[in-house]
């Protein structure tokens, strides 16, 4: 069983700087920290996630990923406080003081379904997340995966790509991952009886309102049926037939998403971005059969984070926050087998409502963590966010594991009698 809270353990400040240490030459304050840090990953067992590693099955799955320090960080000597045994677990190694002006560590330590280190590519991160849940879309399903973390964090770079400069290669991101993986299905003797086409849209949510990206940015509305569907309505829906098709378009609508300066990155993405790939039946009326949405969501900023004090800035900021609120409860009500979901709080649970009602829905959450020190605030926000998700996702997979064992007795049952 896994720890759903944090715990915490800590380092007492040895007052001798190691020689060997990056600081040795030019001694910091924060060399005893960077020590401390040394000392206490030296004791652990570091076992981090293989492509050789079981996937487990799950309705709800969250797990976090740790990228690397960058070059403005090494430059500036940051600590990198962050350490990820393996096996789910994730320590925050953060710097406090006593009042005596003794130095310690405070070791914070979360407990998720997958933890991912530095060294993780996209590739491997999408092999335990997103990849488990293509399959599902077709058996009918309508699934989910988005990127949670701070402006910075490595949100993009995962959902959209890897960076080499300013220019992004979106054929290593999660997205056109998914989309060669459906293609491949779809080639798939196994999966041609179902006679079903892919499409894809693309569109941000700001401030509340939905923009589609493959269509100059036209403003779209969100309706809602008697029947409680949620359509976006004029949204562009593209039949792809390859992957390359795909990666055109997460090209043409990455360029076009909002973006605004914050203390953390210059050129932030201050919107939600949702890439959609639909499976429709060849029929007249092109039956949906199952929904991928994959969401690069805006960075967790607080009002004072963001670079610019006028009053648009700051409601962009609020409804950013008010809208990742929204979906902790969404996920928090789901996690609880509430029978009532609060997807009308936000737009952006409103077009996600696939995600939380019914049966036939399947959510991954990544929680993108920076190591350095000066983020160390960001990071536990992020990681607290996420502990809370996988707390109710917790109980809601006992749920279903002991239903699931209900129907398959009764259904042995009645073979019997």
């Amino acid at each position: 069983s896994r720890p759903l809270a944090p715990t915490s353990m800590s380092s007492q400040s040895q007052e001798t700087p190691a020689v060997n240490s990056p600081f040795a030459e030019t001694y910091r304050p924060n060399q005893k920290i960077y020590d401390m840090i040394q000392e206490f990953r030296e004791s652990l067992e570091i076992t981090p996630v293989s492509s050789t590693d079981q996937i487990e099955p799950h309705k709800i799955c969250v797990c976090v990923r740790k990228r690397p320090l960058n070059k403005q960080e090494i430059i500036r000597k940051e600590i990198d406080v962050v350490t990820i045994p393996g096996n789910g677990a994730l320590l925050v190694h953060e710097p406090k003081q006593k009042v005596d002006l003794t130095k310690y560590l405070d070791n914070q330590i979360f407990h998720f379904d997958y933890s991912f280190d530095e060294t993780a590519t996209n590739g491997l991160v999408y092999n335990f997340t997103a990849k488990p849940l293509v399959q599902s879309i077709f058996e009918g399903c309508m699934a989910t995966c988005f990127a949670y973390g701070q402006t910075g964090s490595g949100k993009t770079h995962t959902m959209g790509g890897d960076f080499t400069g300013k220019q992004q290669n979106s054929a290593k991101g999660i997205y056109a991952l998914a989309a060669q993986d459906v293609f491949t299905h779809l080639n798939h003797r196994k999966y041609a009886k179902l006679d079903v086409s892919a499409y894809v849209s693309f569109f941000e949510i700001y401030n509340g309102k939905v923009f589609d990206l493959l269509n100059n940015k036209a403003k779209l509305r969100v309706l809602e049926d008697d029947r409680q569907q949620v359509q976006v309505v004029g949204l562009e829906e593209v039949c792809v037939t390859t992957t390359e098709e795909v990666i055109r378009m997460i090209q043409t609508g990455s360029a076009c998403r909002t973006s605004g300066q914050t203390s953390a990155n210059a050129n932030s993405s201050r919107s939600h971005a949702v890439l959609q790939i639909v499976l429709r039946r060849n029929d007249r009326a092109t039956t949906l059969h199952g929904k991928f949405s994959l969401v690069d969501l805006a960075g967790n900023e607080r009002g004072t984070d963001v670079c610019s004090n006028d009053r648009s800035t700051l409601v962009e900021t609020a409804e950013i926050n008010r809208s990742l609120l929204a979906l902790k409860e969404c996920i928090r009500s789901l996690g609880k087998n509430s029978e009532h979901i609060p997807f009308r709080m936000s737009t952006l649970t409103k077009v996600l409502r696939d995600s939380f009602i019914g049966e036939k829905s399947r959510t991954c959450m990544i929680a993108m963590v920076s190591p350095g020190m000066a983020s160390c605030e960001y990071t536990m926000n992020t990681l607290r966010y996420a502990d809370r998700c996988i707390l109710y996702t917790s109980v809601y997979d006992a749920i279903s594991q002991v239903a699931e064992l209900e129907e398959k007795t009764y259904a042995e049952l009645q073979v019997k009698f």
